[in-house]
């Protein structure tokens, strides 16, 4: 079997102009196609990773092997010189291929790839509803006052979620965002943040689960003092309470906050994970599968996790295929947590990409058993979006 073109697809979602999936779609002489998507969907660097995905196939994809999938993936690290450098770019493009290569050996043996990952380890997968800052329905808003967070968290417990995710520091008392949260905080604001947060608790209950998430945004001191709310709502864990970029951070917050710790969601392969494992800084580690390397690194990592007893929540921003993937991945993983359904992943710009719409049933999801990730593209409506065709 050899690859004979690559399609790559930028998505435009006019409803949402800053929502922008990357997905590639791999064929072969056989018939066989796998798609994949890089874990670029939001904010910057989208276009950058559709441009490095179709490198990527004009250098060292087409004509190869796709059952190959360790040698490709160590020429794409090794060969891009930039891989040994890292970064979201590089890595979210071999992510994309890593993962649409996989789906071809699934579909080409006809089994699920959980299965070529090591078989079913969870039949039912727990899953919570994340970003309620955003609200959860059908239609995206910036949630402001404490009653608003209440109200978009009693509406995903009675979709039948028994846990949900939240930034309550993203936006201040007037709606705005800002991205540098390291000077303290004032009392004032301490107060808003508190008041969203105990808004939750207080509408759910003490049975539903509440992750506390920052986004990275705050330094070590601000995180520090957002851990003492984390702790009065007796939070399931604290989620990226500080930056990547200085190690160290992680482990003065680990210190001194008596919540879990999570993060790893901008963490790239085993190389990246390493300081934070060896320093038991996270509890819970989020690698994302459009980022992390798609399977061929990714199940690396979370065996590497599971070392130090550290369980993983698959991080899922992204449209339908990177919740496959996700899925997939924790199906077969014995130290699996819980699943993160985005409220991005409910609305309908993102559910009409592919012909097939992964929703949770009362607050859990199942793998499916189709052969491969089990989705393809809308065709329909991808290619209303700027797509090129390498062969």
């Amino acid at each position: 079997m050899k690859v004979t073109r690559v399609e790559i697809f930028d998505i435009h979602c006019p409803k949402r102009p800053v929502w922008n999936p990357v997905f590639v779609r791999i064929h072969t002489d056989e018939g066989i196609s796998g798609v994949g998507e890089a874990g670029l969907a939001y904010d910057l660097g989208h276009s950058a990773a559709a441009s490095m995905i179709k490198e990527f196939a004009e250098e060292m994809l087409l004509g190869r092997d796709p059952f190959q999938t360790e040698d490709l993936w160590n020429l794409m690290l090794r060969g891009s010189f930039w891989g040994l450098g890292g970064g979201p770019v590089v890595y979210s493009a071999m992510s994309a291929i890593d993962t649409a290569l996989w789906d071809i050996k699934g579909k080409a043996l006809g089994v699920p790839v959980y299965q070529l990952l090591g078989g079913r380890v969870n039949d039912e997968l727990r899953t919570y509803a994340s970003q309620l800052q955003f609200d959860w329905g059908p239609e995206f808003a910036k949630l402001i006052h404490p009653e608003e967070y209440a109200r978009a968290a009693e509406k995903a417990v009675a979709e039948g979620y028994d846990a949900v995710k939240v930034d309550p520091i993203m936006y201040d008392a007037q709606g705005d965002t800002h991205f540098d949260r390291t000077k303290l905080f004032t009392n004032k604001e301490m107060q808003l943040f508190r008041g969203r947060l105990m808004a939750i608790r207080d509408a759910v209950g003490a049975d539903v689960d509440i992750i506390f998430e920052c986004h990275s945004l705050p330094g070590a001191s601000t995180a520090i003092q957002l851990g003492e709310l984390a702790e009065e709502a007796r939070c399931m864990y604290f989620e990226e309470p500080v930056n990547y970029l200085n190690s160290k951070l992680h482990k003065r917050v680990a210190d001194r906050v008596n919540v879990p710790i999570a993060g790893g969601e901008r963490l790239y392969n085993r190389w990246g994970v390493r300081p934070y494992l060896e320093d038991q800084s996270l509890d819970v580690l989020q690698p994302d599968v459009g980022l992390c390397g798609g399977f061929t690194e990714t199940k690396k990592v979370c065996d590497y996790a599971d070392i130090y007893d550290v369980r993983i929540q698959a991080h899922v921003c992204g449209g339908p295929i990177a919740t496959m993937a996700a899925l997939h991945l924790e199906t077969a993983i014995p130290n699996f947590l819980i699943h993160e359904h985005h409220t991005y992943a409910i609305k309908d710009w993102n559910r009409e990409l592919c012909l097939q719409d992964p929703q949770p049933v009362n607050g859990k999801f199942r793998c499916p058993d189709e052969p491969g990730l089990g989705i393809e593209l809308n065709d329909e409506v991808v290619k209303r979006s700027p797509h090129v065709e390498v062969k």
